[in-house]
């Protein structure tokens, strides 16, 4: 069996390639070749804690791929220094059903869940797009900053975070790397953050709208990554009304997603609001942006084809790379 820790699931995933792998595993759930079961939940309410397990199988471009991902959230992880989330990713044989990797998944969920947004980005956002809001500058914001300058030629990002000091080593460590302009700013507030951007992303643990719907430009794109069960909500009810709305998929975020199940619940829009699933729109079956002053929402909840495309292409780019260690199993 092939292990891969986090520092090797980083190398055998460059963003470039996870966009384009993530775009493949969307054509597929769209296409109806893959099979993933909506994720199971299993509370630990002793330590406020949740399990979550997401298998898939998916027959894409790149072959078969049949895997099991385990993240568990555990929010008094801090006192045992330990990261808030703990996942792995299982590979199993296709045509056997054989155990043969075992990924790092908390890495690997950061990677696919940013490069989710750089595909949706690279579909929907202006062509002209250059100017960035990021809330949320933990893990995950990272790699949705990484994620859409790599398919949008950003000149500026702002990023605002309820610790400001996150946000300033976001920006040191981060400023001019790779396709990441220099000039990263660090937001007073919502509205400095949103006026002028182009792109929006959201990656926070919100439970209330992260900034006003008044407040954007016309022809904004937005990725919606941090509300991922139906108490979370990071998008104002009025934006998703009047944006173009694209999911991942559209039985799990009705199901899982609190920006779209809190506006269909206070009235704003019904189910048939959802405009595409993002493969839809992969495979042109659906319209992308028709206009340039529209405004259009990517919701994604996360669904196990990521992993699976994502596990796979880190398989594959870690056998050229000679990375990872083997053992018996």
């Amino acid at each position: 069996m092939l292990i891969l820790n986090a520092t090797d699931v980083k190398k055998a995933l460059p963003m470039d390639q996870t966009i384009q792998a993530m775009k493949s595993g969307y054509a597929a759930l769209s296409a109806g070749r893959a099979e993933i079961p909506l994720r199971t939940r299993l509370p630990i309410p002793i330590h406020e804690a949740v399990s979550l397990f997401m298998p898939a199988y998916v027959l894409d471009e790149a072959g078969e791929s049949l895997v099991v991902k385990v993240v568990s959230l555990f929010p008094h992880n801090i006192k045992h220094g330990l990261a808030l989330i703990q996942a792995a990713v299982l590979v199993l044989e296709a045509e056997t059903g054989r155990p043969i990797c075992l990924l790092e998944g908390a890495m690997l969920t950061a990677i696919r869940t940013g490069a989710a947004s750089g595909a949706a980005t690279d579909l929907l956002a202006r062509p002209d797009a250059h100017e960035v809001a990021l809330f949320g500058a933990g893990v995950q914001g990272r790699t949705q900053l990484e994620a859409v300058c790599t398919v949008r030629s950003i000149k500026t990002a702002w990023v605002y975070d309820s610790n400001p000091a996150q946000v300033e080593t976001l920006i040191a460590d981060m400023a001019g790397k790779g396709p990441i302009p220099m000039d990263l700013r660090s937001a007073r507030s919502p509205f400095e953050a949103v006026q002028a951007a182009d792109i929006i992303c959201t990656a926070t643990t919100a439970t209330k709208p992260v900034f006003a719907d008044a407040d954007l430009k016309p022809g904004v794109h937005i990725n919606g990554v941090g509300s991922y069960t139906p108490d979370m909500q990071e998008i104002p009810p009025e934006t998703v009304k009047r944006a173009m709305v694209v999911v991942d998929s559209r039985s799990a975020s009705l199901t899982e997603a609190g920006d779209l199940v809190k506006a269909i619940l206070q009235g704003h829009i019904t189910a048939k609001h959802i405009h595409a699933e993002i493969g839809e729109i992969i495979l042109g079956r659906k319209s992308g942006r028709t206009a340039p002053d529209q405004v259009t929402f990517f919701k994604s909840v996360g669904v196990a084809v990521q992993d699976a495309a994502a596990a796979s292409l880190a398989m594959r780019n870690a056998e050229k790379l000679s990375i990872g260690q083997r053992v018996h199993f």
